[in-house]
């Protein structure tokens, strides 16, 4: 999911609803777990499989994206499956299940862990492991499970040359992670030498943010940090095609394709040299109307609003900590934190806290995901 690609349109906006149509939640079933008071759908624990808790704090996350969900849940997947690498969709599909329609109040990953871990065994070393590089892997081993083919159509002008243009097609890939999480950033370079400008794109999706203050800040002054102009100079010089040499150039990001789900990694891990430390910069963010309309192209600010819907917290130090994660329920509206297997309602004024390590945050509210019938 690296390479650079166009981005077609989606088809998930019908999942998405409108905050005020609650009197829809009356109508879905609850489940309930062993007689005691009922267990609303998405509100499962996990149970730690050694140092795993950085995998079951993404889990949680992603069980908390209802368009997500209700792909898996509708049987959707199974259409889309490419067979040589289905093993991890097919688990990640019969988790969602069980979180979301089983009748226990904590479930067990380890099929899922087993699967992913096949490919990457250091995931299965039962070790501390870092929860944004795990939900990297995990976003891209179901896109390249779920992806499809599309071919750009070509104009019926070009008769001419249409045995040249068919052999240099190119094929995009477009999956429920793409339409949902991909987004894509537009940097443009300009030589100071020259005054010319360039420009590149590169596919996201994860944005990681610098922390510019060791004290506190705001997710806004991590923003503003990252979308500021850099200016490259010495051996970060950039080759200009017009001065054809390297030279001093500027360069300033801003998104061209924003997600419907766009993920923030704090960067609290600092590595200079062989010291290492961890920042414990209390960073305030909005669990609603987070702009992003100031790093958004103007012609492309179709969501520039953001409602948080998750976030994963983590405690500790570089060599030692531990995962939990915040998530907003679809079909309670409540907020609830996941330890493991321990789960617990909290109020809205807990899910901002100085802990924070990476946050969801959704274009629109979601509605509840349906499983098929």
């Amino acid at each position: 999911m690296t390479s650079q690609r166009s981005l077609p349109a989606d088809d998930f906006g019908i999942y998405y609803v409108l905050a005020e149509c609650t009197d829809y939640y009356d109508t879905l079933p609850v489940k309930e777990a062993d007689g005691s008071q009922p267990c609303f759908q998405g509100i499962t624990g996990l149970r730690n499989l050694g140092n795993t808790c950085y995998m079951n704090a993404i889990l949680q996350c992603l069980c908390s994206i209802s368009p997500l969900v209700e792909y898996f849940l509708s049987g959707k997947y199974i259409t889309a499956l490419q067979n040589d690498c289905s093993e991890v969709a097919t688990a990640f599909a019969y988790l969602m299940t069980d979180m979301w329609l089983g009748d226990s109040d904590c479930v067990s990953p380890e099929i899922f862990w087993s699967a992913l871990g096949n490919l990457y065994p250091a995931f299965t070393k039962k070790t501390q492991q870092d929860a944004q590089e795990f939900l990297i892997y995990v976003l891209n081993e179901l896109h390249e499970a779920l992806k499809k083919y599309h071919y750009p159509r070509r104009r019926s002008h070009d008769k001419g040359s249409a045995q040249r243009c068919c052999r240099k097609w190119i094929t995009t890939e477009t999956s429920v992670i793409t339409q949902l999480f991909e987004g894509q950033l537009n940097y443009s370079i300009v030589c100071l030498k020259c005054e010319k400008c360039t420009y590149k794109n590169e596919v996201f999706t994860v944005l990681s943010l610098p922390i510019p203050s060791e004290c506190e800040c705001s997710l806004q002054d991590c923003l503003q940090c990252f979308f500021q102009q850099d200016t490259l100079t010495w051996n970060n010089q950039i080759h200009c095609s017009f001065c054809e040499t390297k030279q001093e150039t500027a360069v300033r990001a801003g998104i061209s394709k924003a997600p419907k789900i766009i993920i923030f990694h704090l960067k609290r891990f600092d590595i200079q040299g062989t010291t290492k430390r961890k920042l414990r910069t209390d960073i305030h963010y909005p669990l609603t109307n987070l702009d992003l309309t100031p790093y958004i192209c103007p012609i492309f600010r179709k969501y520039p609003k953001y409602n948080l819907c998750a976030v994963v917290n983590h405690f500790g130090d570089l060599d030692g900590g531990h995962y939990t994660a915040f998530c907003k329920n679809s079909f309670t509206q409540a907020w609830y934190s996941f330890d493991d297997t321990r789960v617990s309602e909290i109020p809205d004024t807990s899910v901002q806290n100085a802990t924070a390590y990476l946050l969801f945050y959704s274009c629109q509210p979601f509605s509840i995901p349906i499983q098929k019938h």
